[in-house]
């Protein structure tokens, strides 16, 4: 018994003990004298904007980022101009709403569209004229109102407002985006096919006839009956699709005209494009989904042309792998063909996109993001958004090859390409330079605990930050054990290296670069960096004060006292 309670004894000693050396060291890092770190600081760097509603032009630079919401990029990249007078538009149909009316008028209403936006956004301008029109024709039907985010501010919280102008669709109190375009006639048939049936009835030929004059893809069902469980079916399939016209019909000419056999057994359907591959008929069992999937994976054209207006079907199609051939204008005559007819065989599998590189409205900054230099012609495969996964295909663009490659594609063959500036010839700078040919030699050296800064070169913040940063530099290049890194998040790129937003920092401790980096939030100082690594590093280092920053304790003090000062430099 007496042997068991000395043994609690000892171990509580021995906890206390520890204890007490533990908080004696963190004492001890309090009480650092870092005033020659703080003497040179510059006034710091917010780790974030303080206001995360200011949109501020330059720092919202987006550079399709991701490949992706080019619609959220255009938001973005308007003027802020407070001092802008906005035209006079009649917008005597379109209802002004604010936080005290806001919940009510949407109870009340069982179609509302709301627009979010800023005065000083110049695509909102743009977009007044065309939505006041759209609420007068709508006027009856669906209501039509606006917030301003500016002074709306705990509206525009509510709903994560992040770009300008952002439109929803209120039905009986559920929101969804509008993704259609921003024009009166844009705004009207979407609403009007999201509240009306859905589907159209085909009784004539001339009715048909019509029809594929006015359109350029067009959905028909050929039914017993226009009424019961298959139009219900094909009438919920409609709903799903916004850029896309759904007709029914009973009539066997009409059926024959929109190339349908009129001797097969109903129901039938089939999709008519006004592209190489015009007709697609479906083959699976008459419900909603199966129906929607088939429109989906058929709707686009068998290689689609890069542009704002056809991104939202690139993005939003559930086939998210894709091929893109990046040529000039020029180049496309010859390849387009080849490219297009190995297309035909990975239908429902790839996307086959075709980006104009030398267009200045999106080829050049698509050509940016996927690494595309020079004038030759490329062919790239993406795994989509999700991962960005990017692979090149080397060698002559011919039909085999390219189908050979998509084959490979799809069986995750590929080696994954990553963007990377030149290495640099030199690197003995403060700041070692990391480009994606060099990350895993210097940021994944497991014997360094690596600082790295991704940045972006017309980043204001990065801007503020680099003296910042460099200082750090400067007084850690003495540690063997750190390196303090940066790297053009816009040129360069690395699966370890994940950005959200410019500046992104992070940590990699030394014998754990299998794990994932630290992000670094805290202030952006000298002093709040030199602490977190302090804190953060798995070899422990110790900064020595520069000798010229010694402050004598005796003004007497003798002249062995002054040289060996001089001599050692004090350990903080």
């Amino acid at each position: 018994m007496a042997a068991k309670a000395l043994l609690v004894l000892s171990l509580s000693l021995l906890i206390l003990l520890n204890n007490f050396s533990s908080l004696s060291l963190a004492n001890a890092d309090d009480d650092e004298d870092l005033s020659f770190l703080e003497d040179e600081e510059e006034d710091a760097v917010p780790s974030s904007d303080p206001d995360p509603h200011h949109y501020d032009g330059e720092d919202e630079h987006r550079d399709f980022e991701n490949y992706d919401d080019l619609e959220e990029e255009a938001s973005n990249s308007g003027d802020h101009d407070s001092s802008y007078s906005i035209p006079a538009v009649d917008e005597k149909d379109v209802v002004v709403l604010k936080d005290s009316n806001f919940s009510e008028f949407i109870d009340k209403n069982r179609y509302v569209m709301v627009e979010f936006y800023a005065p000083w956004c110049g695509h909102c301008q743009s977009l007044a004229p065309e939505y006041a029109a759209a609420a007068t024709e709508l006027k009856g039907e669906v209501v039509l109102a606006k917030v301003d985010a500016t002074e709306e501010t705990v509206l525009a919280q509510k709903y994560e407002i992040q770009g300008f102008p952002t439109v929803f669709f209120f039905v009986e109190g559920v929101h969804r985006d509008y993704p259609g375009p921003r024009s009166k006639d844009g705004i009207v048939n979407w609403v009007k096919k999201k509240t009306g049936p859905g589907i159209y009835n085909l009784t004539t030929v001339e009715e048909a006839e019509q029809i594929l004059t006015a359109e350029s893809t067009v959905v028909l069902g050929f039914l017993d009956s226009l009424v019961g469980l298959q139009a219900d079916e094909l009438a919920a399939a409609s709903r799903l699709e916004d850029d896309v016209s759904f007709y029914q019909t009973t009539s066997p000419e009409v059926a024959k005209l929109l190339h349908i056999d009129p001797q097969v057994k109903c129901p039938a359907l089939v999709l008519l494009k006004e592209e190489a591959e015009k007709i697609s008929h479906f083959d699976g069992q008459f419900t909603k989904s199966a129906i929607a999937q088939f429109v989906k994976e058929n709707k686009l054209p068998l290689v689609t042309t890069f542009t704002r207006e056809a991104a939202p079907a690139i993005f939003e199609n559930p086939i998210k792998m894709q091929l893109l051939l990046f040529a000039t204008s020029n180049d496309s005559e010859n390849l387009l063909p080849a490219f297009q007819a190995a297309a035909k065989g990975f239908k429902g599998k790839l996307i086959f996109v075709y980006v104009e590189m030398d267009n200045e409205d999106y080829g050049i900054q698509v050509s940016e993001y996927f690494g595309v230099s020079g004038d030759a012609p490329k062919v790239v495969a993406y795994t989509g958004n999700d991962d960005s996964r990017k692979f090149v295909l080397d060698g002559d663009l011919t039909l085999q090859s390219i189908k050979s490659f998509a084959e490979d594609f799809l069986e995750d063959k590929l080696k994954p390409f990553y963007k990377s500036d030149p290495i640099p010839e030199t690197n003995d700078g403060d700041v070692k330079v990391v480009v994606g040919n060099n990350f895993d030699e210097i940021v994944l050296d497991e014997s360094k605990d690596v600082l790295l800064e991704i940045y972006a070169p017309w980043c204001g913040h990065c801007q503020a930050l680099e003296p910042i940063y460099n200082k750090l530099g400067k007084h850690l290049r003495s540690i063997d054990s750190l390196v303090i890194a940066k790297m053009d998040g816009v040129t360069n790129e690395h699966p370890r290296a994940k950005a959200d937003g410019f500046p992104t920092l992070l940590f990699f401790p030394a014998g754990n670069k299998s794990f994932e980096p630290i992000t670094v939030d805290t202030d952006r100082s000298v002093v709040a960096f030199y602490k977190f690594l302090k804190k953060h590093a798995s070899i422990p280092f110790k900064l020595q004060k520069p000798a010229g920053t010694q402050k004598p304790k005796d003004s007497e003090g003798s002249e062995t006292q002054r040289s060996s000062n001089e001599d050692v430099k004090d350990e903080l």
